[in-house]
């Protein structure tokens, strides 16, 4: 009686895991986070400015969020700033 065999699937001993980015908030304070997210939403809110942050998000039935973004990253607005609406 021949027996088959069944291959094993490979064994990655180290799977491909994001670098630590350094994200920053509204605040300027930064965190470093393995992450390959374009930003992150910061829902803590655990310092004293939090509820004045000009940076502070307030969704309608979800708990407020600062949006934290890469150090280095354009605003994701920044091309909008090129734009010539005087046509």
């Amino acid at each position: 009686m021949s027996r088959s065999t069944v291959p094993k699937p490979p064994r990655h001993s180290s799977q491909a895991r994001p670098a630590d980015t350094t994200y920053r908030a509204g605040c300027q304070r930064t965190w470093a986070v393995a992450s390959a997210e374009p930003d992150l939403a910061y829902t803590e809110q655990a310092f004293p400015e939090c509820p004045s942050c000009l940076h502070r998000v307030e969704p309608d039935g979800a708990p407020p969020f600062c949006t934290l973004r890469p150090v280095g990253s354009a605003h994701p607005f920044a091309a909008l700033a090129a734009l010539n609406l005087s046509d």
